[in-house]
Parts: C-alpha cells; sequence; structure tokens
C-alpha cells in the first residue's frame, strides 16, 4: 500500500494556481491551521499559489490573523463564497475594497451543498434566503460590485417560491481530523464538532479533486475502531501529521483552547459545580427577561445566538430551570452547555454532536422551539441586520436558517448601543447614560432577517431590550412592555428613527428582572 502520509510543505506544493479550495473548520474547531499557514507563507514568499477561489461554510479565525485569515492577501484569492466573515477581517477587507469577488450566502445552505455537490443533485434548493439579502431580487448574496455571476436563483416548485442555489467546482479539500490510520481513514475522538468534514471530502472526490487531511498522530491500518471513522480511507488522498508537542498553536482543538474533554466526551463537565450566578448587569437583565420567553414552553430544545443571549443559560441555572432546555449549536452539539469566545461551536459535555448538515436539516424543518439571537439594527418593519455594517463584512452565518425555521424568534439586544450604562433599584430601571447610537432605525443597511417572511409564515418575533419590549405584527414593531422607571416617551421613544405601534395593553415588564434577589420563576 502506497503511504498516503506527506509532509506540509508537500501540501502546499499540490495547489495549484487557481485552483478551487475549500477548507474545513468552526472558528478554530476543525481548522488545519497548519496547512493554511503554511499556504500563506509560500504565498509571501513565492506568489504562489495565487487567484485561488475559496469555500467555505462557518466562519473560521480568531479575528487576527489565524484560519482563514491565512488567505487575507491581495493575489492569494480571486473568489470567495463564505458563510461567516467576521472573524476573518484580512479576508473581509478584500471583499470590501471590491479586490476579490465575494459572496456571503447563508451556513446552512453552503453546509448543504457539499453533501449536494457529492450527490451529483443539480442545486441545493432551498426556502432559505427568501426575502433576505441573499434574495436575487435584492442583492443575491454579492458582497461587492465587481461580483456580477448570479449563484442564486429564484425558481417556483408547485407554487412555491424557492431558491436554487448553483454549485461549484471543487479542486482541493483541506480538512482535519484526530488519528488517521495507513489507508487514510479519519477518525475525530479529539475533535469538539464533526462539522461538514465527511461532505465536503466527498463533494471534492466527486469534483475529481484531491483531498488534504491533517491530523495529530497516526495508527496502523486496522487500528482505530470501525464505528470511530468519520471519513473513509477511499476519500482521502493525502495525510499531513502535526506534531502538537512541537507545534501546539497548529492543531488546537479550539482557537480558544489547546484541549478540553469536556468537549469530546472524555470527562463529563460538573455544570452544577462550576456554576456562578451573573452579575447584575444589562446582559442579565436581558437573559431575565429573554427566560420568561421560555417558560411557557416548558421542556424545550433553543439555540442561543453568540453574545448577549448566552446569558439565558445561566439565568435558567440560577432559577432552577436548566433541565427544561435542551440547548444545540449549529456547528453540531445538542445538549449541554455551548461554549462560547473562541471556543464557540464546542459545547461541554453534549449529548451528542450531529455532522453540520444534519444539524442544518434539523434547523430547516423545523426541530427548534425557539432561537433567542442577538441584533444590531431593527428598523420599522421589524428587519433585522446582523451581517453588513458600513465598511464591516460580519456575515449572516446560520442566523438566516435559524430565523427562518424557529417555530419562535427571539431577538436580545441592548436598546442602544456605545457607552450606555444603567443602573436597578427597588424593581425599577435608571438609565444613567445613553447609548451613542440608535439600534431602532428606519431601515437597516441589510436584511438578514426578513420581516415579511416570518409574517407570511407566522413565525411569533419578539425583540428584547434592558428598558422595553416589541413583537412583530403585519404593520412592524409593536410596543407591549416597558420597564418600571422608564418614560416612554425621553427614554425610548427619543432614541428610535421611527414611532413603533403601541399595544392598547401596554404592560410593565416584571419587576423581579430588575431585582438583585433570583426571581423565583421555578
Amino acid at each position: 500500500m502506497k503511504s498516503k502520509v506527506i509532509t506540509v510543505d508537500q501540501a502546499v506544493d499540490l495547489i495549484k494556481d487557481g485552483s478551487n479550495i475549500t477548507v474545513g473548520g468552526f472558528v478554530g474547531i476543525g481548522h488545519p491551521e497548519a496547512i493554511t499557514a503554511a499556504l500563506e507563507e509560500r504565498f509571501l514568499q513565492e506568489g504562489h499559489p495565487r487567484d485561488l477561489s475559496l469555500i467555505f461554510a462557518a466562519g473560521q479565525g480568531d479575528s487576527k490573523n489565524r484560519g482563514l485569515n491565512h488567505f487575507g492577501h491581495k493575489g492569494m484569492v480571486k473568489r470567495v463564497i463564505g458563510g461567516h466573515w467576521g472573524l476573518a477581517p484580512q479576508l473581509g477587507r478584500l471583499a470590501i475594497d471590491g479586490d476579490i469577488e465575494a459572496y456571503n450566502l447563508p451556513q446552512g445552505v453552503i453546509s448543504h451543498m457539499f453533501r449536494d455537490i457529492a450527490a451529483g443533485k443539480p442545486g441545493t434548493i432551498t426556502h432559505v434566503g427568501l426575502k433576505t439579502y441573499v434574495d436575487p431580487r435584492i442583492d443575491g448574496g454579492k458582497v461587492n460590485k465587481i461580483t456580477t455571476e448570479d449563484m442564486v436563483e429564484l425558481i417556483h416548485l408547485d407554487d412555491q417560491e424557492y431558491l436554487r442555489y448553483k454549485h461549484v467546482n471543487l479542486d482541493v479539500c483541506i480538512i482535519r481530523g484526530t488519528t488517521a490510520d495507513e489507508f487514510g481513514n479519519i477518525s475525530m475522538e479529539q475533535e469538539a464538532a464533526t462539522l461538514e468534514v465527511l461532505a465536503q471530502a466527498m463533494a471534492t472526490k466527486k469534483r475529481g479533486g484531491i483531498v488534504i487531511c491533517q491530523v495529530m498522530r497516526l495508527a496502523k491500518h486496522g487500528g482505530v475502531n470501525q464505528m470511530f471513522i468519520e471519513i473513509p480511507g477511499i476519500f482521502v488522498d493525502y495525510i499531513v501529521p502535526v506534531d502538537v508537542v512541537k507545534n501546539p498553536g497548529l492543531h488546537m482543538q479550539t482557537f480558544g483552547e489547546q484541549y478540553c474533554p469536556y468537549y469530546s466526551g472524555q470527562v463529563a463537565f460538573p455544570e452544577d459545580s462550576l456554576f456562578r450566578p451573573m452579575e447584575m448587569s444589562i446582559r442579565k437583565l436581558i437573559a431575565r427577561r429573554g427566560l420568561f420567553e421560555l417558560l411557557p414552553l416548558g421542556h424545550c430544545v433553543a439555540n442561543l445566538g453568540i453574545g448577549m443571549p448566552e446569558g439565558v443559560a445561566n439565568i435558567a441555572k440560577e432559577e432552577g430551570v436548566r433541565d427544561r432546555i435542551v440547548l444545540t449549536v449549529e456547528s453540531g452539539p445538542i445538549g449541554g452547555l455551548p461554549a462560547s469566545g473562541l471556543s464557540f461551536g464546542a459545547s461541554y459535555s453534549p449529548y451528542c454532536v450531529l455532522d453540520q448538515p444534519y444539524q442544518f436539516d434539523f434547523y430547516d424543518g423545523g426541530g427548534l422551539d425557539i432561537a433567542l439571537l442577538g441584533a444590531a439594527q431593527i428598523d420599522r418593519k421589524g428587519n433585522v441586520n446582523v451581517s453588513r455594517f458600513g465598511p464591516k463584512l460580519a456575515g449572516c452565518g446560520g442566523f438566516i436558517n435559524i430565523t427562518q425555521n424557529a417555530k419562535r424568534v427571539v431577538f436580545c439586544n441592548t436598546f442602544t448601543a456605545g457607552g450606555l450604562d444603567i443602573k436597578t433599584a427597588d424593581g425599577k430601571l435608571e438609565i444613567v447614560k445613553e447609548g451613542r447610537e440608535k439600534k431602532y432605525i428606519e431601515e437597516v443597511e441589510q436584511i438578514t432577517f426578513s420581516a415579511d417572511f416570518a409574517v407570511e409564515r407566522g413565525i411569533p418575533v419578539t425583540y428584547i431590550s434592558e428598558r422595553c419590549v416589541f413583537v412583530l405584527d403585519a404593520d412592524g414593531l409593536c410596543l407591549t412592555e416597558v420597564a418600571p422607571g422608564v418614560d416612554i416617551e425621553k427614554d425610548i421613544l427619543a432614541h428610535m428613527e421611527f414611532r413603533p405601534k403601541i399595544a392598547e395593553n401596554l404592560k410593565e415588564m416584571d419587576p423581579r428582572i430588575f431585582m438583585e434577589a433570583a426571581m423565583g420563576v421555578k
């Protein structure tokens, strides 16, 4: 048997100018850092490989210089199709400046694309993206003016609208696993998620490309239990071992941690013993109000977005109702406690971890009882933008898949941004210093969440801030709750670019939200 083991330099030699490349990873989970770092070094030294086309689903990077930031040099890439761009600002800058052709498509759609390419399907057909900036009647997912080819088209099946996402050729697939045997079978026992590595490998082989897999150790053929194999050796052409003792930074479990046994199931996470209640803050107020959206559902399956909504899990624990919520992450974990920061995508002791395409099957099919997500801009109609802000390209990630398919959607955000300061006393809220930037504006810069789509589908939508609550109806936003101590005109309407509808039965937010003691909701 010819050995598939090669060095990282030999792997880079295989990548030619103009190649179409797909790279695996989710933030730092599963990202083949040794190979992408070597690619960057080769380009900076020799100017090759250049004019690459890059396709990826989840964002990969640390917002500085790791992950897909290795591709962020003029001339190195000519076209990029990606789901989330925010963690690779060097790559995003090329897109914003018009130095590359660039597309931002829903993460779940790209994840499904790989599987559909592998199956030889004529495109990926879905309702996901309708009436958002991905819809060809708006931007078609194009990031800049030099991007002219249509990747998305509107089609009709049985008198219903759908989007067809066109497929691409794949010359090289660069992915990562834990162990490889001599035949090239890959296991992932110390990875935090399996992602779409199998689908990427199969899609690349279908299109006649090569698959290169970075691993941290080798085993004899037959030395890995066949039930642990994630990628069969028939789909793997080359294996690149990385010495994690000499080069630990080139094969980290996440970009936040070298290795955490809680993520990969070696040790059960002691959530009870490590729990610490949140200090009183804006974040805690919003998370407390968010919990009230979960309680009527009883036991439910939820997705909590990164940032402000993450606090809901902590509040549920503090209130003794954590066992009613099964938390999921788009990367694949079901159950457990989602990690945050540069370890986002991992979960502490999940019940199980699905391949990412299957997780998005579950999401797209309406499996989520509720999703609580952040919002950067909200407009008169109730549209939300989290993906594009002037010169900053964040990307949608899994946001569109989640918000267009969850049975209930809740947005959690501060009312204003930039220097906002509050205090609470006696169950009341006081705005000490107002934020500099308005978040409730006349029209969002980009429609990542379509209010029209939600209204048509009958999806209940709630918008929670520290001082008030809105709900979505056919006319747009309707103010339904106001925090005790808050003046509607001075503290709410004066800081919005439009006047929302005000409910006839306007209520006061529960005063327990603004008290130091636990709310006692159990």
